[in-house]
């Protein structure tokens, strides 16, 4: 481990001062952050966060989650933390320091996991608290500090002071590489300091601050031509095409604006890691005016951009009461992430398809995909999309992630939204939407920034568009794990659902692990050749047929086949052992979405219009 110090004491004085002039805003009740990326091939983020104001004692924590549905605990990152007295002091009337010269300097204690207590000792007034805190992991939902880049989810490395979270807070960056630049929703002002740099912002309060997400390195920075208010991409990795990436994010962008009328910031930011800078780290973290994308190839940006962009309203503003206020100390359990996530998922593929950027084809079997993924879960017959959502928390075991222990609220959402859409058409004649629901929410909650009660004020915004009650599709599809009525919805929007089986090769086990190295065996299957075998959960396996284990095992055994032999070396508590086994075979059942060829006119129209996110009464009516 390296020690938390300063090497150079002027370097501390500079920002000292720094800290305590504020550049040119005001000291009062301004909690100010100075992040040192100085070293970054050390990992180590230097932090000093200067408290004003402080009388007796303040407490200060670090947030336990954030980015994730799981309790992460930031604060096992940090190495050390430090107080002392601000070189700036209040003053009596004459310009002296009132605190006395035999005061007690401030002292620190740990209470828990979270949490500090600092005492000032009667030396009341403005507190330096110093910390070094180590991230290394790629992707959006981490943190990273290497000889590359930095990219930064604030919450995972700044520290808070609870009953002042509603204050301003300022960040500097600081003693950045002077080849390097800095790019994010928050970054303002740029300083030169001899061979190095400083970037600094303000935000309205810490929880501003930690929706700011910030990449610093070499990257391209480019701004979507014709889009206002601006959108900008900053992009740092390889092997992707410009141009391309501005066409398909300017329709994403446009579309998802046009379908909810407004945009609702003042400038928007992607931040993307492709190829060898994502470091197999994938997926996208949505953030109040941008997000931070990892792909390993830029084919598959649009399908996450659609997503995220589209959480600008669903989410970021459209705000299920369960999830705020955030409270970064414990978990917050909510019923809504299936409409929270998944029907942005609904929302994303049909941006695909409206924007041009996929046929109707695509949607279709995408559709297809997420109903093949969701039926082949045992868990399906008893987890409803609400449990599914209250269970998020326990996403971060890896047996939870089995198919008897758990449904995608991604997945069902997806698919129930598409369900509730074409219900809401055919009811209104094709006059009404899915669209039109979020758009009555985002003018009930979105808007006035009050928070909508989970699936209920869901329910009656639908309602309330189509005129009619939903409360039996509610309470069994939603609340209640039925089985969809998939055939019964889709007919009403000339489609049908097609189902195929085929056999295909199994291990008879599941595993996962890290990019490189070992995996783990999380289960075994009872009746399996490999728990005849001896394979036992908890094993360690370190060769897979001579070579390294491959990291995606489902490609792997879509190129194999049932009977062939499998030869594995694990480790088993300190013995190395060799366990032979043959692949099994197991019936595996596909769903395809087609169009129905005896569709009559009005379920024409409810699937033309959910092609196109369009209504059309009145043409159906004179049609008819």
């Amino acid at each position: 481990m390296i020690g938390f110090y300063f090497r150079d004491a002027k370097l501390f004085g500079f920002l000292t001062l720094l800290l305590s002039l504020g550049c040119c805003y005001s000291l009062q009740a301004t909690i100010r952050y100075n992040v040192s990326l100085a070293h970054p091939e050390q990992h180590l983020f230097h932090v000093t966060m200067t408290i004003p104001d402080v009388e007796n004692e303040v407490f200060i924590q670090m947030p336990a989650w954030n980015a994730l549905y799981q309790m992460r605990d930031f604060s096992a990152h940090i190495q050390q933390v430090e107080v002392r007295r601000a070189a700036v002091q209040p003053e009596d009337d004459a310009g002296h320091a009132v605190i006395a010269p035999d005061t007690e300097p401030p002292s620190i204690e740990k209470i828990d996991k979270l949490t500090w207590r600092i005492k000032s000792h009667g030396g009341d007034g403005t507190i330096n608290v110093r910390y070094a805190i180590y991230w290394d992991e790629p992707g959006p939902f981490a943190t990273q500090l290497n000889g590359e880049h930095a990219f930064i989810n604030p919450a995972m490395i700044l520290m808070y002071v609870p009953e002042r979270r509603s204050e301003q807070v300022q960040l500097a960056l600081g003693d950045v590489p002077e080849s390097w630049n800095a790019a994010g929703p928050g970054i303002q002002g740029l300083e030169q300091m001899d061979r190095a740099r400083q970037f600094s912002s303000t935000f309205a309060d810490y929880d501003a601050l930690a929706d700011a997400p910030i990449e610093a390195g070499k990257f391209e920075q480019f701004q979507l031509p014709g889009m206002s208010p601006e959108v900008w991409v900053v992009i740092h990795g390889d092997s992707y095409k410009k141009k391309q990436i501005e066409t398909e994010l300017k329709r994403i962008c446009e579309y998802e604006i046009k379908l909810m009328g407004k945009a609702p910031y003042w400038r928007y930011t992607f931040i993307v890691h492709t190829g060898k800078t994502a470091a197999g780290a994938g997926g996208g973290m949505e953030h109040a005016d941008s997000t931070a994308i990892s792909v390993l190839s830029p084919e598959s940006l649009p399908g996450v951009a659609a997503h995220e962009f589209f959480h600008l309203w669903n989410v970021k503003r459209i705000r299920p009461a369960t999830l705020y206020p955030i409270d970064y100390t414990k978990e917050q359990y909510t019923r809504a992430l299936w409409f929270a996530e998944g029907v942005t998922n609904t929302y994303g593929s049909y941006t695909l398809e409206r924007s041009g950027l996929w046929s109707k084809q695509q949607l279709y079997h995408d559709l297809g995909e997420q109903i093949t993924e969701l039926e082949a879960r045992p868990a399906n017959r008893w987890q409803s999309a609400e449990q599914s959502s209250l269970d998020a928390w326990l996403e971060k075991y890896p047996l939870y992630q089995n198919p008897e222990y758990s449904v995608s609220y991604y997945s069902k959402g997806q698919i129930l939204g598409v369900l509730l859409d074409i219900l809401i058409r055919d009811r209104t004649d094709n006059a009404k939407s899915l669209d039109d629901v979020l758009r009555e929410m985002n003018n009930d909650f979105g808007v006035s920034g009050k928070p909508y009660r989970d699936s209920l004020d869901v329910q009656l915004a639908a309602e309330k568009i189509a005129g009619g009650s939903f409360e039996d599709f509610f309470k069994h599809y939603v609340a209640r794990a039925n089985p969809l009525p998939y055939q019964a919805i889709f007919v009403l929007a000339g489609l049908e659902l097609r189902q195929t089986s085929r056999q295909r090769a199994a291990l008879g086990f599941a595993a996962d692990g890290a990019l490189k190295g070992p995996l783990v065996v999380r289960s075994v299957d009872a009746n399996s050749a490999a728990a005849e075998a001896g394979l036992q959960t908890g094993d360690l396996i370190l060769k897979w047929n001579g070579g390294e284990p491959p990291r995606r095992i489902a490609d792997w055994l879509r190129q194999h086949k049932s009977g062939e032999l499998l030869h594995l070396v694990i480790r088993r508590d300190d013995a190395e052992l060799k366990i032979d086994f043959r692949l099994g075979e197991i019936a595996e059942t596909f769903y395809d979405l087609a169009e129905y060829s005896r569709a009559g006119e009005k379920a024409r129209h409810i699937r033309e219009g959910l092609l196109h996110g369009t209504t059309d009464a009145a043409t159906l009516r004179a049609t008819n």
